[in-house]
Protein backbone atom coordinates (compact mmCIF):
# COMPACT_ATOMS: atom_id res chain seq x y z
CA UNK A 1 0.00 0.00 0.00
CA UNK A 2 1.33 3.46 -0.87
CA UNK A 3 0.91 5.99 1.91
CA UNK A 4 1.02 9.76 1.88
CA UNK A 5 2.83 10.36 5.18
CA UNK A 6 2.01 14.05 5.25
CA UNK A 7 -1.76 13.71 5.04
CA UNK A 8 -2.33 10.06 5.95
CA UNK A 9 -5.06 10.10 3.30
CA UNK A 10 -4.82 6.44 2.25
CA UNK A 11 -4.58 5.17 5.82
CA UNK A 12 -7.51 7.29 6.95
CA UNK A 13 -9.68 6.02 4.04
CA UNK A 14 -8.67 2.44 4.82
CA UNK A 15 -9.49 2.78 8.52
CA UNK A 16 -12.80 4.55 7.78
CA UNK A 17 -14.07 1.56 5.76
CA UNK A 18 -16.72 -0.14 7.97
CA UNK A 19 -15.84 -3.59 6.54
CA UNK A 20 -12.18 -3.32 7.58
CA UNK A 21 -12.50 -2.55 11.30
CA UNK A 22 -14.20 -5.84 12.35
CA UNK A 23 -11.50 -7.85 10.56
CA UNK A 24 -8.72 -5.84 12.23
CA UNK A 25 -10.37 -6.30 15.63
CA UNK A 26 -10.63 -10.06 15.02
CA UNK A 27 -6.90 -10.40 14.52
CA UNK A 28 -6.04 -8.06 17.42
CA UNK A 29 -4.70 -5.20 15.31
CA UNK A 30 -4.12 -1.99 17.28
CA UNK A 31 -3.28 1.11 15.21
CA UNK A 32 -0.16 3.06 16.15
CA UNK A 33 -1.28 6.35 17.70
CA UNK A 34 2.14 7.60 18.76
CA UNK A 35 2.84 11.26 18.27
CA UNK A 36 6.12 13.04 18.13
CA UNK A 37 7.01 15.11 21.16
CA UNK A 38 9.98 17.46 21.22
CA UNK A 39 11.38 17.59 24.74
CA UNK A 40 14.40 19.60 23.62
CA UNK A 41 14.06 22.71 25.77
CA UNK A 42 16.86 25.20 25.18
CA UNK A 43 16.86 26.90 28.57
CA UNK A 44 20.09 26.37 30.43
CA UNK A 45 20.19 25.63 34.14
CA UNK A 46 23.17 27.95 34.67
CA UNK A 47 24.02 31.55 33.95
CA UNK A 48 26.56 32.09 31.20
CA UNK A 49 28.06 35.28 29.80
CA UNK A 50 29.62 34.54 26.42
CA UNK A 51 32.64 36.17 24.82
CA UNK A 52 31.67 39.02 22.51
CA UNK A 53 31.96 38.47 18.78
CA UNK A 54 33.85 39.68 16.90
CA UNK A 55 36.70 40.46 19.22
CA UNK A 56 38.62 42.69 18.50
CA UNK A 57 35.81 44.75 17.00
CA UNK A 58 35.23 47.93 15.00
CA UNK A 59 32.68 49.48 15.27
CA UNK A 60 30.12 46.84 16.41
CA UNK A 61 30.20 43.63 18.44
CA UNK A 62 27.57 41.22 19.77
CA UNK A 63 27.34 40.33 23.44
CA UNK A 64 25.18 37.36 24.40
CA UNK A 65 24.30 35.51 27.57
CA UNK A 66 22.12 32.71 28.91
CA UNK A 67 19.89 33.10 31.95
CA UNK A 68 18.04 30.18 33.59
CA UNK A 69 15.60 32.47 35.43
CA UNK A 70 13.62 35.60 34.75
CA UNK A 71 15.12 38.59 36.57
CA UNK A 72 16.33 42.16 36.22
CA UNK A 73 19.42 42.25 33.97
CA UNK A 74 22.03 44.98 33.80
CA UNK A 75 24.76 44.95 31.17
CA UNK A 76 27.32 47.76 31.27
CA UNK A 77 30.56 48.56 29.46
CA UNK A 78 33.58 49.99 31.32
CA UNK A 79 36.94 51.34 30.23
CA UNK A 80 40.23 49.99 31.58
CA UNK A 81 40.10 52.47 34.49
CA UNK A 82 36.68 51.21 35.57
CA UNK A 83 34.70 54.21 34.31
CA UNK A 84 31.26 53.38 32.94
CA UNK A 85 31.17 53.86 29.16
CA UNK A 86 27.66 52.60 28.30
CA UNK A 87 24.61 50.87 29.74
CA UNK A 88 23.40 48.35 27.16
CA UNK A 89 20.66 46.64 29.18
CA UNK A 90 18.84 47.71 32.33
CA UNK A 91 15.53 45.84 32.33
CA UNK A 92 13.61 42.74 33.32
CA UNK A 93 14.36 39.76 31.05
CA UNK A 94 12.76 36.33 30.77
CA UNK A 95 14.81 33.14 31.11
CA UNK A 96 16.64 32.15 27.93
CA UNK A 97 19.35 33.33 25.59
CA UNK A 98 19.76 37.07 25.06
CA UNK A 99 21.90 39.13 22.70
CA UNK A 100 22.66 42.82 22.33
CA UNK A 101 24.81 44.82 19.93
CA UNK A 102 27.39 47.25 21.26
CA UNK A 103 28.12 49.81 18.58
CA UNK A 104 30.59 52.61 19.13
CA UNK A 105 28.80 54.58 16.38
CA UNK A 106 25.28 54.48 17.83
CA UNK A 107 26.00 54.97 21.52
CA UNK A 108 27.21 58.08 23.30
CA UNK A 109 30.69 56.64 22.95
CA UNK A 110 31.64 57.78 19.44
CA UNK A 111 34.89 59.25 20.77
CA UNK A 112 36.10 56.00 22.37
CA UNK A 113 39.80 55.42 21.89
CA UNK A 114 41.11 52.03 20.82
CA UNK A 115 41.83 49.77 23.74
CA UNK A 116 40.61 47.21 26.24
CA UNK A 117 37.06 47.47 27.59
CA UNK A 118 35.07 45.31 29.97
CA UNK A 119 31.42 44.32 29.84
CA UNK A 120 29.71 43.29 33.06
CA UNK A 121 26.43 41.39 33.39
CA UNK A 122 24.44 41.40 36.60
CA UNK A 123 21.27 39.30 36.81
CA UNK A 124 20.02 38.61 40.31
CA UNK A 125 22.96 37.21 42.29
CA UNK A 126 24.91 36.41 39.12
CA UNK A 127 27.72 38.84 38.20
CA UNK A 128 30.31 38.20 35.51
CA UNK A 129 32.75 40.39 33.59
CA UNK A 130 34.50 39.75 30.27
CA UNK A 131 37.17 41.64 28.33
CA UNK A 132 36.83 42.97 24.77
CA UNK A 133 39.10 44.99 22.49
CA UNK A 134 38.05 47.96 20.37
CA UNK A 135 40.39 48.77 17.47
CA UNK A 136 39.97 51.86 15.29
Amino acid sequence: MIENHRSGLLWNKFMANPEIQPMLNAIGFVPDTTTSVNNDINVSTTFELYQNYPNPFNPTTKISWQSPVASHHTLKVYDILGREVATLVDEYKEAGKHEVDFSVETTHTSSLPSGVYYYRLQAGDFIQTKKMIFMK
